[in-house]
């Protein structure tokens, strides 16, 4: 059995479909019914249900997949580092979700790239989910995200956690008097969301914090990323719950307001795949924490 078994497995599993898969792989498709069946008979069962439409993988073939894919990933992931080990210039490749330039974020990279001028870092701004798969690849070698997601190639360390803020249009009526608001002030104000995709994302764990409480936002509108959703709060269209952080980002017609519940918080999660110790990789964190520390800003310590 060889990598390229798995790989064309993998592609017919996702697809359901030879022609689909073939087309994807850059091959023809009858080599490809070959490299399956070639497949099946050294593993000794039947991974797919020929005669079904659309085609369907058999109990085996599930088995299979979800095994195969973990495999390609930890491939992938072992030639990413051996790459890096080997490389006489070492370099780092960083994914962030928007919403973490507001806080330490660029202090983090700042103080990094001084510490380490002989890493090449790179920045790319992604999804939590996105960031995932991009770790998964070896495109990213670490990810600041906020969305709790369980991958068995991927390993996150909470950092801390955000408290939340609301941000109203200039004018609002909650402004009047008031320092504080609740989230069932905000239900009968259109709820602006982001990012609208991929899901899960920061939205649903927005729109979860008013769900534990049974509450409903009257109206939701799911804006494509933070500065989008800023600027339909500024034209008046609604209300944004956002990290606190983004307070620091100044704007005359956006006005924030402390949320009254201490819990309602965003989490900030550091990723890297698995087994990736590189040095470079545990500078960063040990940098985060200390960075913490000189700003009194209170965190999850390692265990």
């Amino acid at each position: 059995m060889e990598l390229r078994h798995l790989r064309y497995f993998v592609a017919v599993a996702e697809e359901l479909n030879f022609t689909r898969a073939a087309e994807r792989l850059h091959i023809a498709q009858p080599p490809l019914s070959r490299q399956i069946q070639q497949l099946e008979e050294e593993v000794g069962v039947l991974l797919f249900e020929r005669g079904s439409r659309p085609l369907k993988l058999t109990e085996a073939g599930r088995f299979f997949h979800a095994h195969a894919r973990q495999l390609l990933a930890q491939t992938a992931e072992l030639a990413s580092m051996t790459q890096r080990v080997g490389q006489i210039e070492r370099r780092m490749s960083v994914g962030f979700v928007a919403s973490t330039l507001y806080g330490m974020l660029p202090k983090v990279i700042r103080r990094f790239r001084a510490e380490y001028p002989m890493v090449d870092l790179t920045m790319h701004e992604m999804t939590t989910m996105d960031q995932i798969q991009a770790l998964k690849d070896g495109r990213i070698d670490v990810g600041f995200g906020r969305i709790r997601y369980e991958d068995p190639n991927v390993r996150r360390i909470l950092l801390r956690d955000e408290r939340l803020i609301v941000a109203l249009p200039s004018g609002h009526a909650l402004l009047d008097g008031r320092t504080t608001v609740s989230l069932r002030d905000l239900v009968g104000d259109t709820l602006i969301i982001y990012p609208r995709a991929p899901r899960p994302s920061y939205a649903d764990q927005v729109l979860a914090l008013f769900h534990d409480r049974a509450l409903e936002p009257s109206k939701i509108y799911e804006a494509r990323e933070l500065q989008i959703a800023l600027g339909l709060v500024a034209a008046g269209e609604g209300v944004s719950v956002v990290p606190r952080s983004v307070a620091g980002l100044r704007r005359e017609d956006v006005c924030y307001m402390e949320l009254d519940d201490p819990q309602l918080v965003s989490p900030i999660i550091f990723s890297t795949r698995l087994l990736d110790e590189s040095e470079d990789i545990q500078a960063m964190l040990a940098l985060t924490y200390r960075l913490y520390d000189e700003q009194k800003i209170p965190y999850y310590a390692p265990s």
